[in-house]
């Protein structure tokens, strides 16, 4: 009887641990930063997105996307109800050494249709902590005229209140995904099965960004000065 009751316990037990993603364990611990909660806002000259493609199996041919709009309502406490929204301009596509006419075929109806669809979009669904300063964001990806769910892994890169100098709360962040291209209507030239020759499906993507937020409030020393 004594040993019913300490199987019963220890599976009780067990399903009251909360669960991370499907995995029993406690739930990671948020890095503590002083950098207050807010909204925050991409600082563009500190903020790139670069893509990569597999090019015939030769290279993995790499892009940016220079216009880049970032918002982020930031909760350092409860950084799982943290929520971010993206906008890409798609006209902002930038390639090393273009040859000519080549932007004007990738900015046209074979592949980005930036004249029809003018904006590349990403809001977040949902956020799951898997450790201390790392997470998986999962949001609404709109490519193409297309919404389709992908994934981001984030990395906190850290952040603070402000300063003098910066007079604003500022977070960092590197975030690193993929996804594949024809599943948002751009299937051109994707290699046949078992072969490489063409531009290859997935479409790996990295990001770092930081973002400013709210004032910098001075702290008041201890004789009011």
């Amino acid at each position: 009887m004594r040993r019913d009751f300490v199987i019963g316990a220890t599976i009780a037990l067990a399903l009251s641990i909360p669960q991370c993603d499907g995995m029993a364990g406690s739930l990671p611990k948020p890095t503590k930063v002083t950098a207050p909660a807010g909204t925050y806002t991409a600082d563009k000259a500190h903020t790139s997105l670069i893509f990569r493609v597999n090019h015939m199996g030769f290279s993995n041919f790499t892009g940016r996307l220079s216009h880049v709009d970032i918002q982020l309502q930031f909760d350092p406490a409860h950084p799982a109800q943290s929520k971010v929204d993206a906008t890409i301009d798609p006209l902002s596509l930038e390639t090393d050494n273009p040859p000519a006419h080549f932007l004007d075929e990738l900015h046209g109806p074979s592949w980005l249709d930036a004249a029809k669809f003018p904006a590349i979009t990403f809001h977040s669904t949902r956020v799951v902590l898997t450790g201390s300063n790392t997470a998986r964001i999962t949001g609404d990806f709109t490519l193409h005229g297309e919404t389709h769910p992908i994934v981001l892994n984030a990395k906190f890169n850290g952040g603070y209140s402000g300063s003098p100098m910066d007079p604003h709360g500022r977070v960092g962040f590197s975030l690193r995904g993929s996804f594949k291209r024809s599943g948002f209507g751009m299937g051109a030239w994707v290699p046949k099965p078992g072969t490489t020759f063409g531009v290859g499906d997935v479409i790996e993507v990295a990001i770092e960004s930081e973002l400013g937020g709210p004032a910098w409030t001075p702290k008041k020393s201890s004789t009011g000065e």
